[in-house]
Protein backbone atom coordinates (compact mmCIF):
# COMPACT_ATOMS: atom_id res chain seq x y z
CA UNK A 1 0.00 0.00 0.00
CA UNK A 2 1.81 3.19 -1.02
CA UNK A 3 2.49 5.46 1.96
CA UNK A 4 0.63 9.32 1.79
CA UNK A 5 3.52 10.75 1.04
CA UNK A 6 3.96 8.75 -2.12
CA UNK A 7 0.83 10.44 -3.48
CA UNK A 8 1.94 14.00 -2.19
CA UNK A 9 5.09 13.41 -4.55
CA UNK A 10 3.11 12.39 -7.25
CA UNK A 11 1.29 14.92 -7.39
CA UNK A 12 3.95 17.54 -7.26
CA UNK A 13 6.01 15.42 -9.73
CA UNK A 14 2.63 15.21 -12.33
CA UNK A 15 1.81 19.16 -11.36
CA UNK A 16 5.73 19.91 -12.24
CA UNK A 17 5.30 18.01 -15.89
CA UNK A 18 1.94 19.58 -17.01
CA UNK A 19 2.65 23.38 -15.81
CA UNK A 20 6.18 23.39 -17.97
CA UNK A 21 4.17 21.49 -20.34
CA UNK A 22 0.96 23.49 -20.60
CA UNK A 23 1.40 26.38 -18.01
CA UNK A 24 0.39 27.27 -14.85
CA UNK A 25 -2.92 29.09 -15.69
CA UNK A 26 -3.99 26.04 -18.43
CA UNK A 27 -3.29 23.22 -15.64
CA UNK A 28 -5.97 22.15 -13.75
CA UNK A 29 -6.36 20.26 -10.28
CA UNK A 30 -8.26 17.63 -12.44
CA UNK A 31 -5.53 17.13 -14.98
CA UNK A 32 -2.67 16.68 -12.17
CA UNK A 33 -4.64 14.41 -10.32
CA UNK A 34 -5.33 12.01 -13.59
CA UNK A 35 -1.39 12.27 -14.37
CA UNK A 36 -0.74 11.75 -10.83
CA UNK A 37 -3.56 8.82 -11.30
CA UNK A 38 -4.50 10.09 -7.89
CA UNK A 39 -8.20 10.49 -7.05
CA UNK A 40 -9.25 14.12 -7.08
CA UNK A 41 -11.16 14.30 -3.91
CA UNK A 42 -7.26 13.10 -2.47
CA UNK A 43 -5.79 16.26 -3.81
CA UNK A 44 -7.49 18.46 -1.52
CA UNK A 45 -6.42 16.31 1.60
CA UNK A 46 -2.48 17.83 0.50
CA UNK A 47 -3.53 20.84 -1.37
CA UNK A 48 -5.97 23.31 -1.01
CA UNK A 49 -5.34 25.01 -3.35
CA UNK A 50 -4.01 25.06 -7.21
CA UNK A 51 -1.74 27.92 -5.50
CA UNK A 52 -0.72 25.87 -2.95
CA UNK A 53 0.37 23.18 -5.13
CA UNK A 54 2.21 25.81 -7.71
CA UNK A 55 4.41 26.89 -4.50
CA UNK A 56 5.24 23.49 -4.24
CA UNK A 57 6.30 22.85 -7.84
CA UNK A 58 8.31 26.54 -7.32
CA UNK A 59 9.76 24.84 -4.45
CA UNK A 60 10.73 21.37 -6.13
CA UNK A 61 12.01 23.47 -9.00
CA UNK A 62 14.35 25.16 -6.39
CA UNK A 63 15.32 22.25 -4.70
CA UNK A 64 16.29 20.87 -8.35
CA UNK A 65 18.37 24.31 -9.35
CA UNK A 66 20.04 24.30 -5.77
CA UNK A 67 21.38 21.03 -6.03
CA UNK A 68 22.50 21.76 -9.56
CA UNK A 69 24.73 24.64 -8.47
CA UNK A 70 25.94 22.67 -5.42
CA UNK A 71 27.42 20.26 -7.78
CA UNK A 72 28.68 22.77 -10.51
CA UNK A 73 30.41 24.69 -7.43
CA UNK A 74 32.53 21.09 -6.80
CA UNK A 75 34.14 21.59 -10.24
CA UNK A 76 37.93 23.15 -9.50
CA UNK A 77 37.73 25.62 -12.21
CA UNK A 78 35.76 28.69 -12.45
CA UNK A 79 35.20 28.54 -16.61
CA UNK A 80 34.42 25.17 -16.45
CA UNK A 81 31.51 25.91 -13.76
CA UNK A 82 30.09 28.59 -16.10
CA UNK A 83 30.84 25.99 -19.15
CA UNK A 84 28.56 23.66 -17.40
CA UNK A 85 25.62 25.96 -16.61
CA UNK A 86 25.47 26.85 -20.37
CA UNK A 87 25.90 22.74 -21.36
CA UNK A 88 22.97 22.11 -19.43
CA UNK A 89 20.95 24.09 -21.74
CA UNK A 90 22.49 21.75 -24.60
CA UNK A 91 21.08 19.06 -22.01
CA UNK A 92 17.63 20.49 -21.85
CA UNK A 93 17.37 21.72 -25.67
CA UNK A 94 15.21 18.78 -26.75
CA UNK A 95 12.11 20.21 -24.09
CA UNK A 96 12.77 23.66 -24.24
CA UNK A 97 11.91 23.19 -27.91
CA UNK A 98 8.95 21.68 -26.95
CA UNK A 99 7.48 23.80 -24.10
CA UNK A 100 10.44 26.29 -23.40
CA UNK A 101 11.86 27.55 -20.06
CA UNK A 102 10.67 25.36 -17.15
CA UNK A 103 11.93 28.30 -15.08
CA UNK A 104 11.60 31.05 -17.45
CA UNK A 105 8.67 30.37 -19.04
CA UNK A 106 6.63 30.17 -15.50
CA UNK A 107 8.61 33.56 -14.74
CA UNK A 108 6.87 34.84 -17.34
CA UNK A 109 3.51 33.76 -17.14
CA UNK A 110 3.40 33.99 -13.23
CA UNK A 111 4.86 37.30 -13.54
CA UNK A 112 1.94 38.82 -15.43
CA UNK A 113 -0.20 38.75 -12.82
CA UNK A 114 2.27 39.32 -9.97
CA UNK A 115 1.54 38.12 -6.14
CA UNK A 116 3.56 35.25 -4.07
CA UNK A 117 3.88 32.67 -6.50
CA UNK A 118 5.42 35.35 -8.89
CA UNK A 119 7.99 36.67 -6.66
CA UNK A 120 8.85 32.71 -5.53
CA UNK A 121 9.78 31.54 -9.12
CA UNK A 122 11.56 35.42 -10.00
CA UNK A 123 13.80 33.93 -7.11
CA UNK A 124 15.13 31.19 -8.77
CA UNK A 125 16.46 33.29 -11.53
CA UNK A 126 17.62 35.55 -9.12
CA UNK A 127 19.24 32.78 -7.68
CA UNK A 128 20.59 31.59 -10.78
CA UNK A 129 21.83 35.20 -11.44
CA UNK A 130 23.74 35.55 -7.67
CA UNK A 131 25.59 32.39 -8.33
CA UNK A 132 26.64 33.17 -11.85
CA UNK A 133 28.18 36.64 -10.40
CA UNK A 134 29.76 34.37 -7.92
CA UNK A 135 31.48 33.03 -10.76
CA UNK A 136 32.66 36.17 -12.05
CA UNK A 137 33.90 37.38 -8.98
CA UNK A 138 35.89 34.49 -8.72
CA UNK A 139 37.50 35.29 -12.00
CA UNK A 140 38.54 38.83 -10.44
CA UNK A 141 36.03 40.80 -11.60
CA UNK A 142 34.75 42.73 -9.03
CA UNK A 143 31.57 44.88 -9.77
CA UNK A 144 31.48 44.40 -13.23
CA UNK A 145 30.67 40.67 -12.13
CA UNK A 146 26.99 41.65 -11.78
CA UNK A 147 27.27 42.83 -15.21
CA UNK A 148 28.65 39.73 -17.03
CA UNK A 149 26.30 37.83 -15.09
CA UNK A 150 23.10 39.32 -16.41
CA UNK A 151 24.30 39.13 -19.37
CA UNK A 152 25.51 35.60 -19.24
CA UNK A 153 21.98 34.36 -17.74
CA UNK A 154 20.03 36.99 -20.10
CA UNK A 155 21.62 35.24 -23.45
CA UNK A 156 21.05 31.64 -21.72
CA UNK A 157 17.06 32.64 -21.34
CA UNK A 158 16.79 34.52 -25.07
CA UNK A 159 17.86 31.24 -26.41
CA UNK A 160 15.89 29.10 -24.69
CA UNK A 161 13.05 31.80 -25.82
CA UNK A 162 14.00 30.94 -29.50
CA UNK A 163 14.53 27.46 -29.01
CA UNK A 164 11.27 27.40 -27.86
CA UNK A 165 9.55 30.20 -30.05
CA UNK A 166 10.74 28.02 -33.20
CA UNK A 167 11.27 24.33 -31.89
CA UNK A 168 14.55 24.37 -32.93
CA UNK A 169 17.16 22.65 -30.76
CA UNK A 170 19.80 23.65 -32.70
CA UNK A 171 19.28 27.35 -31.52
CA UNK A 172 20.33 26.43 -28.33
CA UNK A 173 23.22 24.02 -29.45
CA UNK A 174 24.68 27.09 -32.02
CA UNK A 175 24.24 29.78 -29.11
CA UNK A 176 25.60 27.95 -26.19
CA UNK A 177 28.90 26.66 -28.19
CA UNK A 178 29.02 30.72 -28.72
CA UNK A 179 28.69 31.48 -25.08
CA UNK A 180 31.22 28.35 -24.13
CA UNK A 181 33.72 30.87 -26.91
CA UNK A 182 32.66 33.48 -24.42
CA UNK A 183 33.40 31.94 -21.56
CA UNK A 184 36.80 30.93 -22.44
CA UNK A 185 37.33 34.54 -23.54
CA UNK A 186 37.19 35.97 -20.29
CA UNK A 187 40.23 37.00 -18.41
CA UNK A 188 41.18 35.58 -15.18
CA UNK A 189 42.04 37.84 -12.17
CA UNK A 190 45.72 37.66 -12.87
CA UNK A 191 45.33 39.57 -16.18
CA UNK A 192 42.65 42.03 -14.57
CA UNK A 193 45.22 43.08 -11.84
CA UNK A 194 47.95 44.31 -14.28
CA UNK A 195 45.40 45.90 -16.51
Amino acid sequence: MPRKTDKRERLIEAAKNLIHKQGFNLTTLADIAQEAEVPLGNVYYYFKTKESIGEAVIKERGTDLETRLKLWEEIPDVKARLKKYIDYSIEEADQTARYGCSIGGLCQELGKKGGPLSDAVAKLLNDTLEWCEGQFRSLGYGQKANELALNLVSAVQGMYLLTHTFKDPQITTRQARNLRGLVDQAETSSKLATA
